[in-house]
């Protein structure tokens, strides 16, 4: 697992290789990529299948967080898909070493 939780990030989020990106900003990674992948996060990325975290981004203080994640959103498609293959370029789920995945009808490795 990822040392503590608070950690502050930006993260991007995709619901396969290549496939919808999802761009969001927390103070608790861990805590947050665990809502996603449970499905119990309501928005957009519950909605397109964004469960797989492919890149992140730790900043010492939330305002910095807040100012690249409005400016990654702005970004064209092409740009960011550069940003997750500079650093991930087999698409990877970053979180998968972080915990177990559940069983039962909350388990994202069902869907």
């Amino acid at each position: 697992m990822v040392g503590r939780d608070p950690l502050i990030a930006v993260y991007i989020l995709a619901s396969g290789r290549n496939g919808t990106l999802y761009t969001g900003v927390t103070s608790t990674l861990v805590t947050r990529i665990r809502q996603h992948k449970l499905g119990t996060f309501e928005g957009f990325s519950k909605t397109y299948g964004c469960r797989r975290l492919v890149w992140y981004e730790v900043h010492a203080v939330m305002g910095e967080a807040i100012r690249r994640e409005k400016q990654i959103k702005r970004w064209r498609r092409d740009w960011k898909l550069q940003l997750i293959e500079a650093q991930n370029p087999d698409w990877r789920d970053l979180s998968d070493a972080w915990f177990e995945a559940p069983e039962g009808p909350l388990s994202w490795m069902q869907s």
